[in-house]
């Protein structure tokens, strides 16, 4: 039953928010793509901060009483070395974030989309599909630590992955794919969610001791997408509208986060 919920997760991690952005048009994601960058923000940190970290901790000493023993310690150092494997990986452009697009109201010395897709289309796949399969781990991870732990992960990866896959499209589109053949493609690199979910959920399992540590990573990955990508995308210069909107969208992020950890758990005692 857990890898049955891990699979269709995982599926509409990857395929979902791959169908979703390509049925937008550039228009379309122009006016949408910086509300949906400040929701997910407030939603990966809100599920990071909120609910992944307290049931690392929790997993790993459920009698702890909040000392900072030496395995909070450990923890924590964890997290500190998830953040810096993260940014390693984006480093080597192979765990991508693509938010961007042309047309978007950000100014940018070159546009955007040109300049990534002279990077190679083929380039921006690789990392997606490395990026998915991290996805599909921490997703998994999160079902065999709770149900609902991995129901909340599994709704702040969709919503961060639309306008990362939306952003994806639009280079590859101008790297010289088809419309039919970047979503082909695209729908591949998903599939990787997947194929980590199935990883996550056969190599995790039999290492229950080592959970509280992935929890950690996935973690500091929700983290690192908010505060090295998502959170400097809002620091432009705005009115006072938009900038109450950017608030806003922020707070309705970390408002989905409580009220679906809120009412999944609701559900689970009522069973």
């Amino acid at each position: 039953m857990t890898l049955l919920m891990i699979v269709l997760a995982t599926l509409a991690s990857g395929l979902l928010s791959v169908l979703v952005a390509a049925s937008l048009t550039v228009t379309v994601l122009s006016r949408v793509v910086r509300h949906l960058v400040s929701l997910s923000a407030g939603v990966l940190l809100g599920t990071a901060l909120l609910h992944v970290l307290p049931e690392a901790f929790g997993a790993d000493d459920p009698g702890h009483s909040g000392h900072g023993g030496p395995g909070a310690q450990v923890l924590f150092a964890t997290l500190l070395a998830g953040l810096l494997f993260f940014w390693l990986l984006e480093k080597v452009e192979l765990f991508r974030h693509v938010h961007h697009h042309e047309g978007d109201g950000h100014d940018h010395h070159h546009p955007f989309d040109a300049q990534q897709a002279g990077r190679g289309g083929y380039a921006v796949l690789v990392g997606d599909g490395v990026h998915n399969f991290c996805d599909g781990v921490i997703i998994a991870a999160a079902f065999i630590a709770d149900p609902w732990l991995g129901a909340v992960t599994t709704v702040a990866i969709v919503l961060h992955e639309i306008p990362q896959e939306a952003g994806d499209f639009i280079v590859l589109l101008n790297a010289g794919f088809s419309r039919r053949r970047a979503l082909g493609f695209n729908a591949i690199s998903g599939l990787c969610a997947v194929a980590g979910g199935v990883a996550g959920y056969f190599l995790v399992e039999p290492w229950e001791a080592a959970l509280p540590y992935l929890l950690v990573v996935a973690a500091s990955s929700f983290v690192y997408v908010a505060l090295a990508d998502l959170i400097p995308q809002m620091q432009q210069r705005m009115g006072w509208r938009e900038t109450l909107a950017q608030v806003g969208w922020l707070g309705a992020g970390l408002a989905i986060v409580v009220l679906a950890t809120t009412l999944l758990h609701e559900a689970g005692h009522a069973h």
